[in-house]
């Protein structure tokens, strides 16, 4: 080992420091502790040179890696990395569709069984090894490098359709700067005689037909593509377009604007509960959502959906999470951050399913009172004609029928239901009940568009109220894309040395064009099916290979003293069983639990019928079944093809005869190769990642803070490269093993 290393350590522990500007934007500007530093070039002899570089020197320059300035803005940056538009949208859908309270009792055991010992878990190993997703798994084991690659896979699906969600966003922010709101009545058809009401949005109501009907101008079915839809194809390209100038200028970012953009959500949300409050039926909704239908509870499909949306709140699986623990200090308390981070994002994501099930107790107040209007209607049209005015209990006054309370009605209902039990069907009478408005109320991707835009056409000044409601979600799922496009870029960029900005432009074109088959007139079908399906399995697959890669592949025991040693404490044994027994078993008795249920149940839809304007569950038709095995596979297929070709050594292990390339801010280090080093080999030896040879073996790279301005480096040791300004995605490339794979 160089007999300088361990002050290398120490320095590398102690003297970085970190800068948050560095890391969310792209910008050249760091701190003044990075305008020197010096590089330190150990060889493979165990010799070394010390070379002192500038910043704005010469072709031998180097930047230090940036890192977090305080521990306030890490967690913000992780709370605003983890909430996003799920929180909003994904948690309430699934809480309505797998019986409200219900869905929270599962998604909460899943959250301290599974979901806070691998979140843990990830920061963990992300502030242990310092390296990016595919690096990690690489290090632990060059067999297990396709996890990283599934990840990104996994990315580019979820973008896909992400993005589509944000240009709904987009459709209904342009659609707010209108008083009255557009969708805040039915829209009247004008004929010679009189107007009436569009029988669709008369049979829904008005903010379900301007979603289906106005916004996304559904078909009945899947295989009905109907053509694009015109508003949102400019939307998507509008999105996709932000994205893409975003990720090539990069965001400027300070503590002030992400203070802003991590705190006005919860504002929006608690602003929007207060109000939520005031409006009629609102407590109906709330007890509904904390009342437990315990037979659902057992549907393994619940379950499976509540460790997916687990995945999907955290971050778990897709890289992001150890991506930014990788820039904290060895020291830092990374079991502190899980729990608070997990708590937060389980925190708002019940603080907007609160906000969206008290809007949903007022819609069903709303509609219930229509229903016992219309068919008390009914019951005085059929006084003496089938129902004899006797039956009608004295205190009711049929007279004003607008008056008549729903517990009137259902007194009606069951005297007549009674006396006339032959023939009760042939009257035409419907029960009216809060609750089975509140089962029936709508699901999927539109429900909080519908939910959410019903409660501000009750709001004073409901066009400011809409508009700062879809800028809140523009700005989370804007957010949240901007780190799942870097999943994507980075390992490629680290993979293939492409130009980030020709990546970038060529990423987005290629996603915006498959995008479109989202703004057909299907486009929400396809949107459910990838939902569904191209991530959950995936996901579920990459986190089990995760967790067994730590307990049973690097040991559990070992990563235990590495826990100890970067804590200063040693965890609590409850991590320790979690990690090698409960939550292997419990995400593969998950695994299983998805396979028979995706066996035993066709995979099926909710389609919107225009005739009956209602929803129907539809099968997906063979082709689409097609479609949607075709996406768990592709996106699991890097991890058994990397670990073909990893076993048969038809690539390396070492890389022998192989240019080690790693990016840099507009440099490039090229490292001369060492073979007859295993990637996985000074990890189990116990060494940490300072001390030990790079896992593509060559001259270790370290630099240290230097008081002193040097001069310019070695032009041979490092070389323009051809990517010119670093993006987000190269901060994970910034360490002396880079890059993250061979393939």
């Amino acid at each position: 080992m160089p007999k300088n290393s361990k002050a290398v350590k120490r320095e590398l522990d102690d003297d970085v420091t970190e800068s948050v500007k560095d890391l969310l934007s792209n910008e050249d500007a760091c701190d003044d502790s990075f305008k020197k530093s010096s590089l330190i070039v150990n060889n493979h002899e165990g010799g070394g040179k010390e070379c002192d570089v500038e910043e704005g020197g010469s072709d031998g320059e180097e930047e230090e890696r940036p890192a977090w300035n305080s521990k306030l803005q890490y967690i913000l940056a992780q709370v605003g990395f983890s909430v996003g538009l799920g929180n909003v949208w994904r948690f309430p859908y699934l809480c309505q569709k797998n019986g409200g309270g219900a869905y929270l009792v599962p998604y909460l055991i899943l959250l301290i069984l599974i979901g806070i010992p691998l979140f843990f878990l990830e920061l963990a190993v992300g502030q242990r090894i310092r390296r990016g997703s595919i690096g990690v798994w690489n290090y632990i084991s060059p067999r297990l490098g396709g996890i990283g690659f599934a990840s990104c896979v996994v990315c580019f699906f979820v973008a896909l359709y992400y993005n589509v969600i944000i240009s709904w966003s987009l459709f209904y922010f342009s659609q707010s700067f209108q008083q009255p709101l557009p969708w805040h009545e039915c829209p009247l058809v004008k004929n010679t005689t009189s107007p009436y009401v569009v029988p669709e949005c008369e049979k829904s109501s008005a903010t379900t037909y301007y979603w289906y009907r106005k916004a996304l101008d559904i078909s009945d079915n899947i295989s009905e593509g109907g053509g694009l839809n015109w508003r949102m194809t400019l939307c998507l390209l509008a999105a996709w377009s932000m994205v893409c100038l975003a990720m090539i200028k990069g965001i400027q970012s300070s503590g002030k604007v992400m203070y802003f953009s991590s705190l006005f959500p919860y504002v929006v949300l608690i602003c929007f509960l207060v109000r939520a409050l005031l409006l009629k039926g609102s407590v109906d909704g709330i007890r509904h959502m904390f009342t437990p239908k315990l037979e659902i509870m057992l549907e393994p499909k619940v379950w499976r959906e509540a460790a997916t949306q687990v995945f999907f709140a955290l971050g778990l699986g897709f890289g992001g999470v150890i991506a930014f623990s990788s820039y904290n200090k060895r020291d830092n308390n990374c079991h502190f951050d899980a729990v608070l981070v997990s708590f937060i994002n389980f925190f708002t994501s019940v603080l907007a399913t609160l906000v969206v099930f008290a809007v949903l107790g007022f819609k069903a107040n709303i509609m219930n009172a229509k229903c016992v209007e219309q068919n008390t209607n009914k019951i005085v049209a059929l006084l003496g004609n089938g129902i004899e005015p006797s039956l009608i209990p004295h205190h009711i006054n049929l007279t004003q029928v607008s008056q008549v309370s729903a517990e009137d009605y259902n007194k009606m209902i069951e005297i007549i239901r009674g006396v006339k039990e032959d023939e009760y069907g042939s009257l035409g009478l419907q029960s009216c009940s809060i609750e089975d408005e509140l089962n029936k109320a709508v699901q999927g991707t539109g429900l909080a568009f519908i939910a959410f835009t019903e409660a501000m056409t009750h709001f004073p000044a409901s066009p400011f109220w809409s508009v700062m409601f879809f800028l809140m979600l523009v700005n989370l799922g804007l957010g949240s894309m901007f780190g799942t496009i870097e999943g994507i870029l980075t390992p490629l960029i680290d993979t293939f040395k492409v130009r980030k900005e020709f990546l970038t432009v060529g990423c987005c074109v290629l996603a915006f064009s498959i995008g479109l088959l989202f703004v057909q007139r299907s486009g929400n079908y396809f949107v459910a099916m990838f939902d569904d399906y191209s991530a959950t399995l995936p996901l579920l697959i990459v986190v089990v290979l995760e967790n067994v890669a730590i307990a049973w592949v690097y040991g559990i025991d070992k990563f235990f003293e590495d826990l100890k040693d970067m804590l200063g404490f040693t965890p609590y044994r409850f991590y320790y069983y979690m990690w090698k027994y409960v939550t292997p078993i419990l995400l593969l008795v998950l695994l299983v639990a998805s396979f028979v249920q995706l066996s035993m149940t066709p995979p099926s839809y909710s389609a919107w019928i225009q005739e009956e304007a209602k929803e129907q569950t539809l099968v997906f038709p063979l082709w689409g079944i097609v479609v949607c095995i075709s996406l768990v596979v592709f996106a699991i297929l890097p991890m058994p093809v990397v670990f073909i070709l990893r076993h048969f050594n038809f690539i390396d292990d070492g890389t022998s005869g192989i240019s080690a390339v790693s990016y840099k801010k507009g440099r490039i280090i090229k490292e001369t190769a060492r073979p007859g080093e295993d990637d996985d080999t000074s990890l189990i030896q116990g060494k940490s990642p300072s001390e030990a040879p790079s896992p593509m073996p060559g001259n270790s790279i370290y630099r240290k803070q230097s008081a002193g301005g040097g001069g310019g480096g070695n032009g041979n040791d490092a070389d323009t490269a051809p990517n010119g300004r670093y993006g987000i995605g190269y901060l994970m490339a910034d360490m002396p093993d880079m890059p993250e794979s061979d393939l």
